[in-house]
Parts: structure tokens; C-alpha cells; sequence
């Protein structure tokens, strides 16, 4: 019988969610829901010195906006917890005690300063800082080198120590990738990398063993940056569990920035958001802009993070989250990096606005257009005005530039695009025009159109030239939907105060 398919994300509490860190989680869910599965998230914090306060919550905030919700977390529960790495501290020592004992692994005593020394004295041109591996582990103070003796002495004495890998000499360590095929490492080429730290708490290596054995994880995607470290891991699998409990992996491409790997860097330079959301440094209270913060839709943000390096061999680009796991296959997950765009991440996001329903973004729009919750009204009129003006927002701040005049007076005319074809035969017309929307009912847009038209030609005067002045004295710039439309949805009085105000300050 085929195993529950069970993925895993796990991040470690440290700071903002990297717009890389989102694809990997929705890779790992869309595949578990494809294939009816269980999404874990699992925090890896055994690095408590770079640990953030604050930075778990903002963590689950993030995948609760983004609507990938996991089945299993400290905030889900499940029966396979603590789905936290530090309240799992006993269950690493066991098995680093394990490998200890079947002479894998050993205990090494060395000080900073002694590790300092040996890359100084040790090192070359052509190996300038050298590595803890098989050249050197016996000239240091471990286990191997020490002896039996001397190393029960230092371990009753409580001298601090951390526990290596033995790495094996002139070995191949194979794997299959479901992104790049066959890879294969030469075991000679690595060092013997730390499993448990001087305070107990387990390295990465050990910890993501160890934890994806117990939460019964099938398969895990995580970035290729990860890549190197999968000999140790595979090492750890055959002596702890046998490789045929070990998931099965895929490494993800990179997203790539203008230099190189995207970075919150290229971020700050180039004036784009590279987090989920806003991010605040707790330490120097700087703020990192998020794309939720930006104006993205949580299904545009997810739509376009899912095209950089996969997409289903057609040539659809707009998918919804159902779309997306009906659709998605790791086979079609490219090896190679994907690039970031900012502009065509936009386009996304004014794709979803234009597809998306008034219900849908009225509560999107009214946080960003009022400073306190709209009235009933206000939400009524915000109804008729998402209508007219979502088509031209690309990211959900627009609504302010788009729709604001709706609800407030402009606070300028711009007048300076009327002056050069004023004359008195059009002021007359729109003193008219505003006594008309101040008295008589003019009925809805098309009717409005009309007799806009019939009085213009009445006048010899061309409806053309009319539309501009009439436009800017209602929103105050050239811009926003049909004419006659803003002025149904402004109401009669409104339309003809605006009116009244600019022709103030014409000639």
C-alpha cells in the first residue's frame, strides 16, 4: 500500500517570509491537496541566538493571507508533534548518542580559538580556509584523536562539546531529485559537519532527519541552496533509519533578481517588495515592505510566484489556487533559476482586480479608501464605484487616485488644461448644465450623455471640447471612468457644486 503523501514547511523564526519561502510552501501544498495529502508546518528553531521574537506569528499571518492554511502546526495541532524543533531536545540527543556508539559520529572538544588556529596554520592558496574532515579530524581534540580514556575524563569534567558526522572516505552518496535526476556526491570532498551543539540543541542536518522520520514526511521540496547539505542527510537516513524511509526530494530552483539570487536588497533598490507581508525588525525598527502591504491580492501574489520556475506546458497564465493543484505536477518544476519580475508581477495583479467580483474586493478597497469603517452608504456607493474603476487598478492602492474623488471634493482643478480653449459661450453652457443638475431630473448616464449633446449643438458648440472641462471639474484631473458615469454616482448636487466651484476659477 502507497504511503499518505505527508510535506512538510519548515522555516526557522528569524524574520520576514522571502517571497522564495512562500513558493516553496505553495509547491508543498499544492502537491499535497493534488494528491489528497497532509501539509505540515514544522518551526525549526534550534538556533536560538537568531531567534526573533514575534517572527512565529508573523510566520503563520503570512500562510493565513495567503489562504494555505497547513493541516499540521503548533497553531493546527496533530498527532505527530511538538511540531516545534526545541521542544523536541531530548529526541536528537538519542540518536546522536546512537551514531556515537556505532562509531558515525564522535565527540570533538576543540574551542573556537582552536579552530581559528587550525584554519591559520592549515590553510593555502589553494585551500585558504580549511575544512574539520578526514586531513585533519586527528590532529584535533575529539574523540577519535583523544581516545577513550581522555574522552570519558573531559565528559565527566562537563567540558563543552559538539557531536560531528564521520564522514567516509572515498565514498559516492547517491540520490534521485524529482526536479534534476540523478545526483551524486564524492564523500572525500566533505567535511564532518556538527549534528549537535554545545548546548544540546541539534544543527539543521539532524534535526530535518530526525523530524521527517517521525512526522512520517513522504516527500520535501526545498531550495536548491540546500543542495550541498544533502550528503550529510543521506548519510543520516542510511545509519539512523535505512534509506528506504528517506522522502523523496526535490530541490527548487532559485528566484533569481537583477544580480544574482533575489535578495531584500534588490528589494530596497529597485523599490519592489520581496517579503509576504510587512516586516518589522524588532532591533532597529526598520520596515521591509510586503506585497500584501504593496496592494497584491493574495491570489494574484500566489499566482505569480507559482510561474517562476513551473508552469502545466500550455499557455495559460491566469490559474486560481483550485487550478493550480488540478493542475500542478513536479515534473513540470524547471531546474534552472527563475527570474523575478516586478512589472509582470503588476500585470498579474491587475489581471486578478479586473476578474475579481465587487464583493470580492469591497473589503480590500475600503480599508485602503476610509480611515475608519464606511457607512452603509458610503459601502453602497463603494459598490457602484469598484464597478467603473477596478479596471484600472493595478495594484489596491489605486483606489485612492481612482475612486477618492468619489467621495471627496478634489482638492485641485487643474484648470491649466481648460484656460486654453475657455470662452464665454462655454461657461454659459456649464452654468446650464449645473442649473440642470440642480433642479431637473436628468435621469441615468446614456440620458444624461444626451442632453449633454442636444444643448452642446443647440450652442454650435462641439460635445468634444465639452467632456474634458466637464471631467476636470469633476475629478480635478484628466482621468477615471465615463464622465456621465462619475456624475450618476456622485448624485445631482454634487455634480453641480463641482461644477459651480471650478467655473470660480475660470476666467
Amino acid at each position: 500500500m502507497e504511503k499518505k503523501v505527508r510535506v512538510r514547511f519548515a522555516p526557522s523564526p528569524t524574520g520576514g517570509l522571502h517571497l522564495g519561502g512562500v513558493r516553496t510552501v505553495l509547491f508543498n501544498y499544492l502537491f499535497a491537496k493534488k494528491h489528497k495529502g497532509t501539509f505540515v508546518v514544522r518551526i525549526e528553531d534550534t538556533d536560538q541566538r537568531r531567534y526573533v521574537p514575534g517572527a512565529e506569528d508573523y510566520l503563520f499571518d503570512c500562510l493565513r493571507w495567503c489562504g494555505l492554511e497547513p493541516d499540521e502546526s503548533v497553531q493546527h495541532g496533530g498527532s505527530l508533534g511538538p511540531y516545534r524543533q526545541s521542544e523536541r531536545k531530548s529526541l536528537y540527543k538519542k540518536y546522536a548518542d546512537t551514531l556515537i556508539e556505532k562509531g558515525l559520529a564522535y565527540y570533538a572538544f576543540d574551542t573556537p580559538e582552536e579552530l581559528e588556529k587550525m584554519r591559520a596554520e592549515l590553510a593555502t592558496p589553494a585551500n585558504p580556509s580549511p575544512q574539520y574532515d578526514r586531513q585533519v579530524r586527528m590532529q584535533l581534540r575529539n574523540s577519535l584523536a583523544l581516545g577513550a580514556a581522555k574522552t570519558n575524563e573531559l565528559l565527566e569534567a562537563g567540558t563543552p562539546y559538539v557531536v560531528r558526522i564521520k564522514m567516509p572516505e572515498q565514498d559516492t552518496l547517491r540520490f534521485t531529485d524529482l526536479i534534476r535526476g540523478e545526483v551524486s556526491f564524492d564523500t572525500s570532498t566533505l567535511d564532518d559537519k556538527v549534528l549537535l551543539k554545545a548546548d544540546g540543541m541539534p544543527t539543521y542536518h539532524l534535526a530535518v532527519v530526525v523530524d521527517d522520520y517521525h512526522m512520517q514526511i513522504t516527500h520535501a521540496f526545498r531550495g536548491e541552496e540546500w543542495l550541498p547539505s544533502a550528503p550529510v542527510h543521506i548519510l543520516l537516513w542510511k545509519y539512523l533509519f535505512g534509506l528506504v524511509q528517506m522522502p523523496q526530494w526535490a530541490h527548487l530552483p532559485l528566484i533569481l533578481g537583477p544580480n544574482g539570487k533575489l535578495s531584500k536588497r534588490d528589494g530596497a533598490k529597485y523599490g519592489f517588495p520581496v517579503f509576504a507581508m510587512n516586516w518589522t525588525d524588532p532591533a532597529s525598527k526598520e520596515i521591509t515592505e510586503g506585497f500584501k502591504e504593496k496592494g497584491f491580492l493574495p491570489e494574484a501574489f500566489l499566482n505569480l510566484l507559482a510561474l517562476l520556475g513551473w508552469n502545466d506546458g500550455s499557455e495559460k497564465e491566469i490559474f486560481s489556487l483550485q487550478e493550480l493543484i488540478d493542475a500542478f505536477s513536479i515534473e513540470r518544476i524547471h531546474s534552472a533559476g527563475a527570474r523575478f519580475d516586478y512589472e509582470k508581477a503588476k500585470w498579474f495583479n491587475h489581471e486578478w482586480i479586473k476578474k475579481s467580483s465587487v464583493d470580492r474586493l469591497l473589503p480590500e478597497f475600503e480599508q485602503r479608501l476610509f480611515s475608519q469603517p464606511a457607512t452603509a452608504e458610503e459601502r453602497k456607493k463603494l459598490c457602484q464605484v469598484i464597478e467603473l474603476v477596478k479596471d484600472r487598478c493595478t495594484l489596491l492602492m489605486d483606489i485612492k487616485e481612482q475612486a477618492g474623488f468619489f467621495f471627496t471634493d478634489p482638492l485641485q482643478v487643474d484648470t491649466a488644461a481648460i484656460t486654453g480653449k475657455w470662452s464665454a459661450e462655454k461657461r454659459a453652457f456649464f452654468e446650464w448644465l449645473a442649473d440642470q443638475y440642480q433642479h431637473a431630473p436628468l435621469g441615468d448616464a446614456a440620458a444624461q450623455e444626451q442632453l449633454f449633446k442636444e444643448k452642446a449643438a443647440s450652442l454650435q458648440l462641439k460635445a468634444g471640447e465639452l467632456l474634458l472641462p466637464f471631467r476636470i471639474m469633476l475629478v480635478g484631473g484628466k482621468f477615471g471612468p465615463g464622465v456621465f458615469d462619475i456624475a450618476t454616482v456622485l448624485g445631482p448636487a454634487t455634480t453641480a457644486r463641482r461644477i459651480a466651484y471650478a467655473l470660480t476659477l475660470l476666467p
